[in-house]
């Protein structure tokens, strides 16, 4: 059975720095999550920038349901299924909570099916119901953080990228993300998680892969990875 989503031996270089070295991965199927950490530096978001279309490697293959991302300009990539929250939420900060989450339906042209969306996502997320005329630069970080995964939701994904969504959240609010991570996975949506946080990564994830300074150097079933000795003193601080 061939794999839903595969990285084939990608290279990516920033001019004469060979920052990705030659990395497969793969997401077998449907609703799966799976995971992929690594120190800060280690190639995590230029792995990202490359499947969204924001890079292109100097070899290899991102084969997304059958179509090589890698020939596919970014603003189409979208159109596929796959959405990624970036690192940083990037979101709209002049404009209003729920701007930002009709910018995220951009590519539908349903417009009732939208509004209809939003207010579904608004249900689902009640502070940012409460805030949804406000500017989303006044949100606290772990409500933008939420807006950036609301604002994913809108165009409806079968593939959902997430790119560091615990960063420079507290511990309660980072509980609260991975919760609402879990709950999508519930529902169907299948997760690429690419997070420097290890031990919250590992813990809900089905299957993983380290990445060091541009390659794979372990992968494997998450919740054994957690009791592997080596990922604990590397990775986990154990």
């Amino acid at each position: 059975m061939k794999s839903l989503f595969t990285i084939s031996d990608l290279h990516v270089f920033y001019g004469p720095i060979h920052a990705i070295k030659g990395i497969s991965l793969e997401i077998k199927e449907e609703g799966e999550l799976v995971s992929l950490i690594g120190a800060n530096g280690a190639g995590k978001t230029t792995i990202m920038h490359c499947i969204s279309g924001l890079l292109r490697p100097r070899q290899g293959q991102i084969i997304y349901n059958g179509l090589d991302l890698v020939k596919v300009k970014p603003e189409d990539i979208v159109t596929t299924g796959l959405v990624q929250v970036p690192e940083g939420r990037r979101i709209f900060t002049r404009l209003s909570v729920e701007d930002n989450l009709e910018m995220g339906a951009y590519i539908r042209t349903k417009k009732s099916e939208v509004k209809k969306d939003v207010e579904d996502i608004l249900e689902r997320f009640p502070r940012l119901a409460e805030r949804r005329h406000q500017p989303a630069g006044t949100l606290s970080g772990g409500e933008q953080q939420m807006l950036a995964i609301a604002r994913a939701l809108m165009s409806r994904p079968k593939l959902m990228l997430m790119d560091e969504p615990s960063m420079g959240l507290a511990p309660l609010l980072v509980k609260e993300v991975f919760d609402l991570i879990q709950e999508l996975r519930r529902e169907g949506t299948t997760i690429l998680l690419v997070e420097q946080n290890a031990r919250m990564a590992l813990s809900i994830a089905d299957r993983a892969y380290v990445l060091e300074t541009g390659r794979i150097v372990h992968e494997g079933i998450a919740c054994e990875m957690l009791e592997d000795e080596r990922i604990r003193e590397a990775y986990l601080g154990t």
